[in-house]
């Protein structure tokens, strides 16, 4: 469902649009990118010279290649569009990444590499979605392929090994280890409701 009309006249003044993409690579590693622009409806003036109306005010990518952890391998970071001249010259800095996982503790690690003027203000809130597109991209690929491997040792006779308890319960509603969901999907790690 939509949200409702608006409850008075308006007109447009900015545009953000955030597109993140999750990509499987031959070597086995990962790549998700994030790409971000802001446009405004009028002509505006910034770093002596005009910006036109719907031209971009910001665009900026941002390359994360990952390992099956969620470890940064690799770090591309890019500034096509920036309201100030001197915007490019931090992208260098997200190199900074490169060993850190997306995991507890992801954002402030960011922060303490990248945080002020470390870092680039736009480019460092991208890694907010490419680090969730991260998880949506890789954890259900492998527990997937966890899955297919476990039926397939139960047709030769075998016991699986346990199944390591999945990083993201209890982090939301639906995945409350006293739930419904929990107790479906991932029944040993279900808890009984406290009354």
């Amino acid at each position: 469902m939509p949200l409702p009309p608006p409850d008075a006249a308006r007109e447009p003044i900015h545009t953000r649009q955030v597109t993140c993409n999750g990509y499987r690579r031959a070597d086995g590693l990962w790549d998700i990118e994030g790409h971000i622009t802001d446009r405004k409806s009028y002509d505006f003036l910034r770093d002596g010279r005009t910006v036109p109306a719907g031209d971009p005010i910001h665009e900026m990518w941002i390359r994360l290649t990952l390992d099956n952890r969620l470890t940064v391998t690799a770090v591309t970071a890019v500034t096509d569009a920036a309201p100030y001249r001197m915007c490019p010259s931090i992208t260098d800095n997200f190199q900074r990444l490169v060993g850190l996982s997306i995991a507890s503790g992801w954002t402030a690690a960011v922060k303490e590499r990248l945080g002020g003027v470390e870092g680039c203000t736009h480019l460092v809130e991208l890694l907010g979605p490419v680090a969730t597109t991260a998880f949506q991209t890789i954890a259900p690929y492998l527990e997937d392929l966890d899955k297919k491997a476990r039926a397939a040792m139960v047709v030769r006779g075998e016991t699986p090994p346990p199944r390591r308890r999945p990083p993201m319960l209890d982090t939301c509603h639906i995945w409350a280890t006293d739930g419904e969901v929990v107790a479906r999907e991932w029944p040993e790690f279900a808890v009984t409701k406290q009354s």
